[in-house]
């Protein structure tokens, strides 16, 4: 299932228009809301049992509260990731680099193949264990990874590069290329031919000041790339974590892959979904209770059209 931030990148270019033309986050939800009450039902009631258009009392305000608490979970998990990254770094500048002890004979010392190995499976277990490297690799000024629809790269600025436009950047689907811009020079960090093709449409960049361009691109294809830019050096595609193993996935996201799989089959057999079920058992409560315009009719579940956005899990 697509993350919330999957599903919005898409549009980032024209609300970053919105954005920049109205100068601030406040004007900026005027216009949203503005729209949803000029162009949509968004705010209207439902008033009757043949009324086809519009929310039940308080629905819409709890669609936009549950989106601001989905967004608001993945700030603080960025936090959190944000400081555990800092912790790191802090003590690997305190532990020094473990000392590996070869036996020397007769002034000639031969690595088996055996050890060969066992260093190269070692290299590949340190990448897998760094998100900014998993299934990637790390390269003279970028490190890259990749799941099986995006790849990331993280391509190493100057520290003085704190601004946006600073940097230029040209992604096109089969190459690409990071320029900054430091004074009146303009340096190129990275540049090249993909070795598969990217989808430009969904792909971004973005800067983290005095540390890195991150560029997330979207592949046209599901594959495994062996390396970001033809001619580099190669990982080999056969020592990567492949698919995530259900064992890692968590109760509560066990919880929604069943409801996935559950709304999946509901729906191509015609049956109401999970967050339509919910919602009818609320409205069936209140249907016959006194004082309701719907007391004596029978429950009708097909004039309400309920978003799967309206219904908190």
């Amino acid at each position: 299932m697509a993350s919330p931030l999957q599903m919005t990148e898409m549009y980032d270019n024209a609300l970053l228009g919105i954005l920049q033309h109205v100068g601030n986050i406040q004007d900026f939800l005027q216009v949203y809301f503005g729209f949803l009450y000029r162009k949509t039902d968004y705010y209207r009631l439902l008033a009757g049992p043949n009324d086809k258009m519009g929310f039940p009392p308080g629905v819409a305000e709890k669609m936009v509260h549950k989106t601001f608490k989905n967004f608001e979970k993945l700030a603080d998990q960025d936090r959190e990731r944000q400081l555990s990254e800092v912790q790191r770094r802090e003590q690997s500048r305190c532990v020094p680099p473990a000392l590996q002890e070869l036996e020397v004979a007769e002034e000639t010392v031969e690595q088996s193949s055996e050890e060969a190995q066992t260093e190269t499976e070692g290299s590949r277990d340190k990448l897998q264990a760094d998100p900014d490297t998993y299934n990637g690799a790390v390269r003279e000024n970028y490190s890259w990874s990749q799941d099986y629809t995006d790849v990331e790269i993280r391509v190493f600025v100057p520290k003085t590069v704190l601004k946006g436009k600073q940097v230029r950047v040209n992604l096109l689907a089969s190459s690409m290329q990071v320029c900054v811009r430091e004074g009146a020079e303009e340096k190129t960090l990275m540049e090249g031919e993909f070795t598969h093709k990217i989808n430009t449409e969904n792909s971004l960049w973005s800067l983290e000041p005095g540390n890195c361009v991150v560029l997330s691109l979207s592949k046209t294809s599901e594959v495994w790339w062996s390396a970001v830019l033809k001619g580099e050096a190669e990982i080999d595609i056969n020592q990567i974590n492949r698919e995530r193993s259900m064992a890692t996935v968590d109760e509560e996201e066990h919880a929604v892959l069943d409801r996935l799989s559950f709304d999946y089959h509901q729906k191509l057999q015609g049956k109401p979904q999970s967050h339509e079920t919910k919602v009818h058992d609320m409205l069936k409560k209140g249907w016959d209770a006194e004082g309701s315009p719907f007391r004596g009719q029978q429950f009708d579940p097909s004039m309400f059209d309920i978003p799967a956005s309206a219904v908190q899990f």
